[in-house]
């Protein structure tokens, strides 16, 4: 049955996050880790967003804009289920959905204005760079706190892993003005170990690359066994 109904993005999020591997899988996660979101036509009015800045949090609905041609799927391996347990879609939050939508709690720091674009700063997405949002919902804290909730196979937060980094991979982070802030982000990301399921706890000689942000900031880390480094060649 054809259903009616379209949905159109009312803006796109710029995040550090350049490729799907290695995005946190949940929000706030990478606490640390700013994103900015660009309303779009109609929806880029500064008074779309009067008052937003009393609330804290907001939710972001989005697409999944990278997997919608891919179709959706009735069973899904969640990561954190080894990758080897089928579950049902709807008992997960997994990408390939029958609408491709998905949300994400994020923590609001700005709201700005220049030169007629509205732009929201954000703390602690896991969305990547160019994600179509559909809508923004404040964060509710009486309602949508359940302090006696369930959370399923995912009732705890992950342990993360310790992650160090390599005296060139801190020479090659000195070179920018905000060395701290891409450090600390870099080390939030890979503690979550963003490493395909069945490799994690194991051990494991491949290199990894992550990308993270755009030009004049691009840094490639390589992660083995949870150690960064800036390898001559990978």
């Amino acid at each position: 049955m054809r259903s009616p109904f379209s949905i159109t993005p009312i803006g796109t999020l710029c995040s550090p996050f350049k490729e799907k591997f290695a995005v946190p899988r949940q929000p706030g996660l990478a606490p640390s880790a700013l994103a900015y979101l660009d309303l779009h036509d109609e929806a880029n009015q500064i008074e779309a967003v009067r008052s937003i800045e009393q609330y804290s949090h907001l939710w972001l609905l989005f697409l999944f804009d990278q997997n919608l041609e891919k179709g959706w799927r009735p069973t899904v391996r969640p990561p954190r289920l080894g990758g080897n347990e089928r579950i049902g879609v709807f008992a997960s939050r997994a990408t390939f959905r029958p609408n491709g939508i998905g949300m994400s709690a994020v923590e609001l720091v700005n709201v700005s204005q220049n030169n007629g674009q509205v732009t929201l700063t954000l703390r602690g997405c896991d969305l990547v760079d160019q994600t179509p949002i559909i809508d923004i919902k404040p964060y509710i804290p009486y309602s949508d706190n359940i302090a006696n909730a369930q959370g399923g196979f995912a009732q705890a937060k992950p342990t993360p892993l310790d992650v160090h980094f390599s005296d060139s991979a801190l020479r090659a982070l000195s070179q920018y003005p905000h060395q701290a802030y891409h450090q600390r982000v870099i080390a939030e990301v890979l503690a979550q170990d963003p490493r395909p399921a069945y490799k994690q706890g194991k051990e494991d000689d491949k290199c990894y690359a992550v990308r993270f942000y755009v030009q004049p900031m691009q840094i490639l880390v390589v992660a083995v066994e949870a150690f960064v480094e800036t390898p001559p060649h990978c």
